[in-house]
């Protein structure tokens, strides 16, 4: 698979350094991600949807109600934006104005195709719930036709994407290191709490262990 490399769309303009077009970093943060963000233009009017994607190999599937105005746009085959960001820290510089963030980001720019086969669909939503929570598929009830037919599944080509990274301490003017103010990052990291049983579950039934023991 040719990697990928920077276009007019994806190439960094500001702090290009951070850039990164090779697909192994693009996939690793959008394989990590549990939430993406999808821009759009309707009317002349832009619009950004949080939504659940995950990644099928070199494309993204995103799924949702047929009447869905985002999936509707895309499976028109129009273009839209999806981004995904993972924060790592917060950092704190000696002075506010170089003030930042530790971050991976991934931009994805193209357009949708619906995915109509039946068989695929329900392969597609496979890819979803294991991205989600791996194991889960195999532990749950799958789709029925009612179901099925009231998902519109769409996937995207991973073929127009960079990746933006920062991670290290503050870059604070040369003349601010003397001063007596705490610098340093502050490190974030997303944690899952112990799970909470559904107030109807039947007695006797345990948490899994691919729930109990989750992490991402």
């Amino acid at each position: 698979m040719p990697e990928l490399g920077p276009t007019d769309q994806t190439r960094i303009k500001r702090n290009p350094d951070r850039g990164q077009y090779d697909r192994d970093t693009i996939h690793a943060i959008i394989d990590e991600g549990l939430v993406c963000h999808v821009g759009f233009v309707v009317d002349n009017r832009p619009i950004v949807i949080p939504t659940i994607h995950a990644r099928d190999e070199d494309r993204l599937i995103f799924h949702g109600a047929k009447a869905s105005r985002m999936l509707k746009h895309m499976q028109a085959g129009n273009e839209v934006c999806v981004t995904i960001t993972l924060l790592d820290g917060l950092v704190l510089a000696r002075s506010v104005f170089h003030h930042s963030m530790n971050y991976r980001s991934v931009v994805v720019f193209g357009s949708g195709t619906l995915i109509t086969d039946e068989e695929e669909k329900l392969r597609c939503l496979e890819v979803l719930t294991e991205h989600l929570v791996p194991g889960r598929w195999d532990d749950a009830r799958i789709p029925n036709q009612k179901e099925l037919n009231a998902t519109s599944l769409i996937a995207m080509d991973i073929s127009e994407a960079s990746a933006k990274i920062r991670n290290g301490p503050p870059n604070d003017d040369d003349d601010d290191y003397s001063l007596t103010f705490w610098a340093g990052v502050l490190p974030v990291s997303q944690h899952f709490l112990a799970p909470v049983p559904d107030d109807r579950l039947k007695n006797g039934i345990v948490v899994p262990d691919y729930i109990s023991t989750y992490q991402r």
